[in-house]
């Protein structure tokens, strides 16, 4: 288990450089060119949830998605230490376990989650997202794709 939390405890680490170099560096909403045409960094503050969901709700929604995330937090440490012997559940859920942290952390300290990766092309553009996001992203997809390859296993068995 212990190598699950560090992997998670580097995904918060990571995060947390990279967007306090963001604050740093970036205004809000002012952007550089990373590849013309495809990916800027951009600062972006998001006081919701995953595309800006809730973003307007007056604020109640801080409170709720930091309790949310370390409720779940608590929930994929105690999964990590019953699976054990899962070595791809457990990497999932320490990708998941990391970029939910990251992002709590930033609700606690700024009441807003730091987003700073902005993909588009022409006029179509993908909300801005953090390290901590594609963590999340990352680690919900594997699960995904593993539960699809195992539910085929077991239908062609």
């Amino acid at each position: 288990m212990r190598k699950w939390l560090m992997l998670a405890f580097s995904i918060v680490v990571l995060d947390q450089i990279s967007k306090q170099v963001i604050l740093a560096s970036l205004g809000l909403g002012e952007r550089l060119a990373v590849v013309s045409g495809l990916f800027d960094l951009t600062l972006a503050f998001n006081p919701g949830a995953a595309f800006s969901f809730l973003a307007d709700a007056g604020g109640w929604q801080r409170h709720f998605f930091t309790l949310l995330a370390f409720v779940i937090s608590g929930g994929i440490v105690w999964l990590l230490k019953k699976h054990a012997d899962e070595p791809r559940f457990c990497l999932q859920l320490a990708l998941i376990l990391g970029g939910a942290l990251g992002n709590a952390i930033d609700r606690v300290a700024y009441g807003h989650v730091v987003d700073f990766i902005l993909v588009y092309y022409r006029n179509w553009y993908y909300p801005a997202f953090n390290l901590a996001d594609s963590a999340i992203c990352i680690g919900v997809a594997l699960m995904l794709f593993d539960g699809l390859l195992h539910r085929d296993k077991k239908e062609h068995a």
